[in-house]
């Protein structure tokens, strides 16, 4: 009996070992605690980042849209990260935003406060003549 006792626990170990020895994927890529913490922190104090793209830049930046209070404050912030980008009326520009649904909307279409709590990527395009 005591081979068959030790016979179960060599297989359930090699059970284990099966189990165990693939790798579990929590989260990926790994974030670090005290990252955790400060987007934790961010988010609680009420920031609302999102992330910026611009045709032909090959990076993208991420923005608070809390620290704005309109329109006019974002496309000048904009302005000053993409120095190619000029968003006035004559411009080759325009900027949008992808909304909850995934829809591509224009920036000023709709009241400021809708707009940062529906809006989820901001992308500066070139507008097609």
């Amino acid at each position: 009996m005591d081979g068959g006792a030790d016979y179960m626990d060599t297989d359930s170990l090699k059970a284990t070992e099966l189990t165990l020895g693939r790798p579990q994927v929590v989260g990926w890529p790994p974030v670090r605690s005290y990252r955790k913490n400060t987007l934790k922190a961010t988010a609680a104090a009420g920031g609302l980042f999102v992330k910026v793209s611009m045709d032909g830049a090959p990076y993208l930046r991420k923005i608070d849209l809390a620290a704005y209070r309109g329109y006019e404050e974002l496309r000048k912030a904009l302005e000053d990260m993409f120095k190619c980008f000029e968003g006035g009326k004559g411009s080759e520009y325009a900027i949008t935003y992808e909304d909850k649904d995934g829809d591509l909307m224009l920036v000023g279409d709709v009241p400021w406060g809708m707009f940062t709590s529906s809006c989820k990527k901001l992308r500066i395009i070139t507008k097609r003549i």
